[in-house]
């Protein structure tokens, strides 16, 4: 194995502190505008340490994301409480039984935990209801500010703190989850270049797989170089979603790689595969995917294919800057990879009529991209006001958003072969017309081509922050064992944003 040039950085817990600023600022700017005093506190549950299912076995812990952004902190068990008025942080540590110490290890004091995430006060979870009757009560009956609301990627529901003794309290269900969601949609610095490092981490790990896929070997191969070396080299225990790791017909499954399809087929001569792989590295992810001919020579199918995508990834990439419509940048992408299509005669006829009969979504079913974070899919897609589009193609975007400033999502362009979909095109009589389906034949075990990258977006446009190789003759160079340069601006990002090497 390739020897490695990451350094897993230290992370100052001012990072989660600016969160922190960021959620009172924008909490105090919501009261004000409501007339409603700046009194009260933002309290999170965090998460808990879960079974699988009746058994003692323990699935390794990760915390809840918006308590992770707030507080950083690893450990299972916690609330987390922050005083609008003040801008003070307070921690919850679970009272730990005695044996604690000789199954798991030391107990820690509450010292600890005040010194490990820079709060200003601890106590323990069985002291909140006093703590904030004592604390906090002085203007009457506190109200809390818990979090609760809607998840637009799944449609799952917060879950809002919930402890002994909170009925003595005033409780607002609505206000703290769409103003949280939103801080979270803008990174700061420091984010970025934890973001920045876990793309650094992923994008190394993909190219590692690149050089030792062959023939023979098994998808669940690909996957343990990848985990390995995102783990051994860049001290990322945990992935942002389970790996994708398709080859052949497999590449046309969007979600490839679940328990019913555990990337176990046998690597053929003449695939393609479609990789996608994303490392965490303290709860910030990555997500990138990377498509290339397992003998590591493009034939010209796979060729024709890969290069419609890149065209598509290389022109969003080209037109994104602040105050840019997602949902036109999707339609560029579909639209650039129907113009390649035509142009190698798969289809024929008007692309503007093919656009009206939303024939890209044939082609590329999911959404361009979405926005990233502590979450894959990182949540604010669909704040209020905005609803999603009832369109093929277009109602599997995650978010139909003007870009901002300090933004993170990712441009997905794929072009696929899957049955499910060509079957009724070829049956409608309007949009049959469209396709050459003598070529589609050739391209019916073909499966498909997704090329992901991570792109920040800055005043000037946007930066790119997945550094693999993408050009067909690139990525046969590396698979032949060609160095591939590593991210030059790494390192000096790293260090003026202030993250020193852990």
């Amino acid at each position: 194995m390739a020897a490695s040039s990451l350094a897993p950085p230290g992370v100052p817990m001012e990072l989660h502190a600016g969160n922190r600023d960021r959620l009172v600022s924008a909490l105090r700017a919501q009261l004000s505008a409501s007339a409603r005093p700046h009194r009260g506190l933002a309290l999170l549950q965090g998460g808990e340490e879960q079974t699988r299912y009746c058994t003692d076995h323990l699935e390794l812990f990760r915390q809840e994301s918006y308590f992770a952004y707030l507080f950083g902190v690893q450990e299972p068990g916690f609330f987390g409480a922050i005083d609008i008025a003040s801008g003070q942080s307070i921690l919850f540590a679970p009272r730990l039984p005695a044996d604690y110490a000789v199954w798991m290890g030391e107990i820690k004091p509450l010292s600890y935990f005040k010194d490990k995430y820079k709060v200003d006060m601890v106590f323990y979870v069985d002291e909140i209801a006093q703590v904030l009757q004592d604390r906090f009560s002085e203007h009457g009956k506190l109200l809390l500010f818990l979090l609760y609301g809607k998840c637009t990627d799944s449609g799952n529901y917060s879950k809002p703190a919930n402890f002994e003794g909170i009925k003595k309290f005033d409780t607002d269900l609505s206000t703290l989850h769409p103003i949280l969601t939103e801080c979270r949609v803008i990174k700061s610095d420091m984010e970025i270049a934890i973001i920045q490092y876990a793309n650094d981490v992923s994008s190394e790990a993909h190219i590692e797989v690149m050089r030792q896929a062959k023939p023979g070997m098994k998808e669940y191969q690909l996957e343990s170089i990848f985990l390995h070396h995102a783990y051994m080299y860049g001290a990322c225990r945990h992935c942002s979603y389970t790996c994708i790791c398709a080859t052949g017909h497999n590449s046309s499954v969007l979600h490839y790689g679940h328990t019913a399809a555990p990337n176990d087929r046998t690597l053929i001569d003449g695939d393609m595969a479609l990789m996608d792989m994303g490392a965490e590295y303290n709860f910030y992810g990555s997500d990138i995917t990377c498509s290339y001919p397992i003998n590591g020579k493009f034939n010209s199918k796979q060729t024709i294919i890969y290069n419609a995508v890149l065209k598509a990834h290389n022109a969003v990439i080209s037109h994104m800057q602040p105050g840019v419509k997602w949902i036109d940048m999707h339609k560029l992408a579909e639209q650039t990879i129907l113009e390649s299509l035509k142009k190698e005669k798969i289809m024929h006829g008007d692309i503007g009529d093919m656009m009206a009969q939303r024939l890209g979504a044939v082609f590329m079913p999911h959404g361009l991209g979405h926005l990233l974070g502590i979450d894959t899919h990182d949540p604010g897609g669909y704040p209020e006001g905005l609803e999603r589009p009832k369109e093929p193609g277009l109602s599997s975007l995650r978010t139909i958003r003007e870009l901002k400033e300090g933004m993170v999502i990712t441009v997905e362009p794929g072009c696929y072969f899957i049955d499910a979909l060509l079957r009724p095109a070829r049956e409608d009589p309007i949009s049959s017309k469209f396709f050459n389906w003598e070529e589609i034949e050739k391209y019916q075990s073909f499966g498909g081509v997704r090329i992901e990258s991570d792109l920040y977006v800055t005043v000037q446009g946007c930066k790119n922050m997945t550094n693999c190789p993408r050009e067909t003759w690139e990525i046969e160079a590396v698979m032949a064992g060609a160095p591939w340069p590593s991210r030059a601006s790494s390192s000096s990002a790293t260090t003026q944003n202030g993250l020193p090497k852990a």
